[in-house]
């Protein structure tokens, strides 16, 4: 994850940015930072990876406790989903970071032999993964029940108090902003978290850089 801030500042250097524009159904303002609106999500070659392979039609047939993923894993996964279904929104929230958080936190490099990997949702329910991975995995779980492309948002951001690296999911409804963070059990409002300074934040059609009011 580091080095993913580091490639996006020289990435913004090189990049002559596009004209700015503020997603209709999404806040202005995202931890007290203003946004930027791009569409050339190709650049962050990682996230397309994700958006391409995050399920595969062949996925092996095979038990839970096999060490590969396979359709039981998956089944699990979409039992899950189907039981909150109907809950409201906040629930369906709190339960599908709940359900996240309770995987396994694993180092890229220990998990694939690389400093930073954006792991596909069937990665992560077998291997577990970092704070990318579970902000990934949350996305996925969300859009299956319903939610929205511009509701939601992965974002990448410095945890001032720790100072690291750091992603979340950001997921709005009724004008506020929800962070699901698998540092935090509870999902809470952005306005509740100053110690968060985003960098950028994607989603599948577009990403936002984030600036300093």
């Amino acid at each position: 994850m580091r080095n993913s801030l580091k490639y996006l500042r020289r990435l913004i250097v090189s990049l002559v940015l596009l004209p700015c524009t503020i997603s209709a159904n999404f806040p202005s303002s995202l931890f007290g930072f203003q946004q930027e609106q791009q569409t050339d999500i190709s650049v962050f070659l990682q996230w397309v990876r994700v958006l391409e392979n995050h399920i595969k039609l062949d996925t092996p047939e095979g038990n839970c406790d096999e060490k590969s993923f396979n359709r039981c894993h998956l089944r699990n996964w979409q039992a899950f989903l189907g039981e909150i279904r109907q809950l409201p929104l906040k629930q369906q929230l709190t339960q599908v970071n709940r359900y996240a958080n309770s995987k396994k936190y694993i180092l890229d490099m220990d998990n694939y032999g690389m400093s930073d990997y954006w792991a596909v949702a069937r990665e992560f329910l077998y291997n577990g993964g970092d704070c990318e991975d579970y902000a990934i995995i949350k996305l996925f779980s969300l859009r299956w029940l319903g939610f929205s492309v511009e509701s939601t948002r992965i974002v990448i951001l410095q945890d001032t108090n720790l100072r690291v690296a750091h992603a979340v999911l950001a997921v709005e409804n009724k004008g506020d902003i929800m962070i699901l963070d698998n540092q935090i059990e509870e999902v809470v409002s952005h306005k509740e978290i100053v110690h968060y300074s985003p960098v950028y934040s994607i989603n599948e059609n577009n990403w936002w850089l984030h600036l300093p009011n």
